[in-house]
């Protein structure tokens, strides 16, 4: 059988086990959650390691984020994560929680049973803790040119369309980039370097749905390619950890009939 072992350096090992919270009377909180925590610092180097926090679910909000910010809060001030709407719009704590991609706001600590694993997001260089680099990722979105390009001379008002048009973008204008689909692609995982992943696809296919937008021959020249566009494989995983419901992989498709339709 064929054994998969990870790089020199990048095992997680055991950290350190903070001490539990403790009731008005001294005594251990009642009800509590456990959460095993990613951790990794490239200043100290070394391997990353797993810290694990009691937190005393009575005094928490019910989301993973504030569990996480309860922590960094009142036990661990070193933990390191991105967070900004608490709403589930602006995909900024997107991480691996309990095995799966998904927004820490937007997670019900109730969802999990037992402890509360928590990772940054899988196969990206990690900055700090559980802050990826996304760096690559938005170069790729980057790449597809994310924005109404026309050829006419732009009218005095605004570009108009029809409610039937419009539509058409619905299930795609939502995406938040938070990378949780394009993360959970074992196609991305293998080659993220030449291949776009699910992400930049569905908004590629968001502008050329666009009844707006004048380039899309240009649009699908550029995705031409053996790996840009054709290393997904419907393996799913994308539409199943979209924390906004949406199915990358159908507009990959859609694509793929685009360039056949092309060409025939």
């Amino acid at each position: 059988m064929v054994q998969f072992t990870l790089p020199k350096g990048s095992k997680p090992k055991k950290g350190k086990t903070w001490e539990g919270p403790k009731a008005a009377n001294g005594k251990k909180a009642k009800r509590t959650k456990e959460f095993r925590v990613y951790r990794y610092d490239p200043v100290e180097g070394g391997n990353p390691r797993i810290d694990t926090y009691e937190v005393d679910l009575n005094s928490c909000g019910p989301m993973v984020l504030d569990a996480l910010i309860k922590i960094k809060n009142e036990i661990d001030p070193t933990l390191t994560f991105r967070r900004s709407c608490r709403e589930g719009v602006c995909g900024s704590c997107a991480m691996n929680i309990a095995g799966g991609n998904t927004l820490a706001c937007t997670k019900s600590i109730t969802d999990v049973s037992g402890p509360v694993t928590v990772y940054p997001l899988p196969h990206m260089p990690v900055v700090k803790d559980l802050v990826p680099d996304m760096t690559h990722f938005y170069a790729q979105y980057a790449s597809i040119g994310p924005y109404l390009q026309t050829k006419t001379p732009p009218p005095e008002t605004e570009w108009k369309q029809s409610p039937e048009d419009r539509a058409k973008l619905d299930g795609l204008y939502e995406c938040i980039l938070c990378a949780c689909c394009s993360t959970s692609c074992p196609s991305y995982w293998w080659n993220s370097d030449r291949y776009l992943g699910p992400a930049a696809l569905l908004q590629s296919y968001r502008w050329l749905a666009d009844s707006r937008d004048e380039m899309t021959g240009e649009r699908l020249d550029n995705l031409e390619d053996p790996f840009r566009l054709y290393r997904c494989h419907t393996i799913m995983n994308c539409a199943n950890t979209c924390p906004k419901g949406l199915n990358p992989a159908k507009a990959i498709g859609e694509i793929k009939q685009m360039m056949v339709k092309r060409s025939v």
